[in-house]
């Protein structure tokens, strides 16, 4: 299976603000998400990767990217095996699994499964 970049999301302490900011910024417009607080992000563009903007998850403010995988869990545990780590274990909404791991250097990568 490939493994192609399926979505974006930008983490914030204060999403509104950042929301107005990419608004102001890009004409970014923002749909309802998954969950209180996230929205998704339409860019105009018809064929551009899907994102989404909204508050923590645990951690700090961050910018992401979400590969795409089968089984978050399994490749996950196969980070771990590399060297990495889980930064937020595989969590479900609907029609989703995602988690986000490290690289043995702390880049942070999103991984997405859907369901």
């Amino acid at each position: 299976m490939p493994h192609p970049v399926v979505h974006f999301e930008i983490r914030s302490q204060d999403p509104d603000a950042t929301r107005g900011f990419f608004a102001e910024l890009f004409g970014w417009t923002y749909p309802p998400g998954a969950f209180e607080g996230y929205t998704y992000v339409d860019t105009g563009a018809p064929d551009a990767i899907p994102g989404g903007i909204g508050p923590l998850q645990g951690g700090a403010d961050a910018v992401l990217f979400f590969v795409g995988v089968e089984d978050v869990e399994a490749a996950l545990r196969k980070a771990e095996e590399l060297g990495g780590s889980t930064v937020q274990p595989a969590t479900s909404v609907p029609g989703v699994t995602f988690g986000v791991l490290a690289d043995q250097h702390g880049h942070v990568v999103g991984l997405a499964a859907q369901t």
